[in-house]
């Protein structure tokens, strides 16, 4: 088995007046041992897509393989083998942390120990507290905790860092990088731009339904424009026509916010920003602020989508 996922033209149409086609045709292959992100904006398709992989939803038509098999006539021996951390994870508020993983360890054939699951997301010092009673980044370290417990070869994780603060974040990549490293697989939705860089090997941009970008971080940020970026604000922004700018030394492509700033994805800034400034000086174009820093992912789905990940959620 070389792949963990296989997706094939996986379509989910949702009755209505006109249909509402949440996933057309998406195609994805997650080989074992690979951490792949999904990233997409709110009503894209990647929850959607995410939660017929997970075999929580029946897709309208393709084919979806995990771990070398079909939730149609292997689910129990599937949710043997994964673990599922939800965006939202509702556990009985009654029941004390320790007792909480004792349950969900009591699902599995094998696994870990609760302390053992404790530790990993550092909640042995709330072992007795009830769920009720956790802040919401405990509740969100404790459901990561109840999808390691089975100790499963294949992770989902569906916003997994959201409300935790910047020492557990960290913490939780390097339990995502050291579950990589024993050969196993993660699937991540992120809208933590560095997060998805930091830790998928891979990753897909899916919009309005569809897969629009696939490859690793790196080669997704050469792909759409190059690996630097100038970011600056002039006077009367739309004095300064794109076509000059796209004229300029090395430059990849030109970006436009909607407060007037402007951004240029370049291969070689050290010989644009001279020219860049003799480009404003000459069409007496005060410069008012300017900043030069790496493309990130962040740049690509700006590049693709026309708005930032974290705008629409």
């Amino acid at each position: 088995m070389n792949s963990a996922i296989s997706v094939r033209d996986l379509v989910k149409t949702y009755p209505a007046r006109p249909p509402v086609e949440a996933v057309r045709g998406v195609t994805l292959d997650v080989p074992v041992g690979e951490c792949f992100g999904l990233l997409g904006p709110n009503g894209a398709g990647k929850t959607t897509t995410l939660e017929i992989i997970e075999g929580l939803l029946a897709p309208t038509s393709g084919d979806v393989t995990v771990l070398g098999r079909q939730w149609a006539t292997h689910e129990t021996e599937l949710r043997e083998r994964i673990g599922i951390s939800l965006q939202e994870t509702r556990l009985s508020d009654k029941l004390r942390v320790r007792e909480t993983l004792e349950l969900f360890r009591s699902f599995y054939k094998t696994g870990l120990e609760p302390d053992a699951a404790m530790s990993l997301v550092s909640l042995n010092e709330k072992s007795r507290s009830f769920v009720d009673k956790l802040s919401g980044g405990q509740k969100q370290r404790l459901a990561v905790a109840c999808a390691l417990v089975g100790e499963p070869e294949l992770l989902f994780l569906d916003e997994p860092t959201t409300g935790l603060d910047p020492q557990s974040r960290r913490q939780l990549w390097d339990v995502i990088n050291d579950f990589k490293a024993k050969g196993r697989t993660v699937l991540l939705t992120t809208h933590y731009m560095d997060e998805a860089e930091r830790l998928a090997d891979r990753v897909a941009v899916i919009d309005q339904g569809k897969v629009i970008a696939l490859g690793t971080p790196h080669d997704l940020i050469l792909q759409v424009g190059g690996e630097h970026v100038i970011d600056f604000t002039v006077a009367e922004p739309a004095s300064i026509a794109d076509e000059a700018l796209q004229g300029l030394p090395t430059v990849k492509t030109v970006r436009r916010a909607a407060d007037g700033a402007l951004s240029l994805s370049v291969a070689e800034p050290a010989q644009v920003l001279p020219a860049l400034l003799i480009l404003l000086q000459s069409n007496a174009v005060k410069l008012l602020g300017l900043t030069t820093r790496t493309a990130t992912l962040e740049d690509v789905f700006v590049t693709l989508t026309g708005r930032h990940l974290r705008d629409t959620e």
